[in-house]
Formats: structure tokens, sequence, C-alpha cells
């Protein structure tokens, strides 16, 4: 998979996006629902990566700098032809090896609590995430999970 830092300008990537939020909304309240649109991707405090294969979108992940030592991943997502295939796990990594060299000592993520989510709770607790309160501007909430990686 080639990881690059992308533009939010390519349709392929404006359709995952669009169904990644359309699934957030789905599946949790919208008061709930904190993926980003393409506008707020594009803040100048986020870098956003799309994965490709064989010239196919795969997947893409965000990272948001949230100091100068934390960060959180935003608007992670495989597409759904390459789920299965790795590429969740190749877009996490290469975020917590961009924290890394940012100087970033804790990754944060919020995710959902439903069903739908469970798949990415065990990719995350695989690759060291732990649950934590929640950080930011973000408040307690039964449909949020919040969870860091300590690098």
């Amino acid at each position: 998979m080639i990881i690059k830092i992308d533009d939010l300008r390519g349709e392929e990537i404006a359709l995952l996006l669009a169904e990644h939020l359309a699934d957030m909304h789905n599946t949790s309240p919208a008061e709930s629902v904190h993926a980003l649109d393409v506008q707020a991707l594009k803040a100048s405090d986020i870098t956003f990566f799309s994965g490709w294969i064989d010239d196919q979108l795969a997947g893409c992940i965000a990272i948001k700098m949230l100091s100068d030592t934390s960060a959180e991943l935003k608007s992670m997502r495989t597409a759904h032809r390459f789920r299965g295939q790795g590429v969740a796990a190749g877009l996490l990594r290469h975020c917590l090896d961009v924290a890394k060299t940012r100087g970033v000592s804790t990754v944060y993520l919020e995710t959902g609590t439903q069903p739908y989510f469970e798949a990415a709770h065990r990719l995350y607790k695989k690759h060291g995430f732990k649950d934590c309160e929640p950080f930011g501007n973000y408040i307690i909430d039964a449909n949020s999970r919040f969870m860091l990686f300590e690098l």
C-alpha cells in the first residue's frame, strides 16, 4: 500500500468520507458523531493521509495535532473492497510513526461504543491503545469510547 498526504480534492476520497459520515450517523445519535467532513479535515492542524493499492483508494486516516506532544486520530476508514486485508493496520502504524517523528508522546482517539465499532476496538487494542477518560473538548458520552496510545 502506498500512503500519501492527501489534499482532499479527489472524488474517490470525497465518496469514501461521505460513506464514513453516513455510517457514523446511522450508528450513533447525531450529538455523538464526531467525524469530520472534508472541509473540517482541511484545517491547518490536521494532516490527512490516503492509502492506495494498485491505484485504487484503499482507506484513509488523519492526525490532528492537539499540542506539541499530543495528537488525535480522525477519520479512519477502509474502503469496503479492501476490508480484512490489513489496510487499517497499515494506516494506523503510519500515523503512529508520523506522530513519533513529530515528537508526540500521546495519541488519542474517540470511537463509538455500538457493536458496529467492535472491529475497530480490536484493532486499537491489538496495537496497544488503552481506554482513557475524555480528552480535549470531549465530554463523557455513553456512545463514545476514548482511547490513548503512549509512544
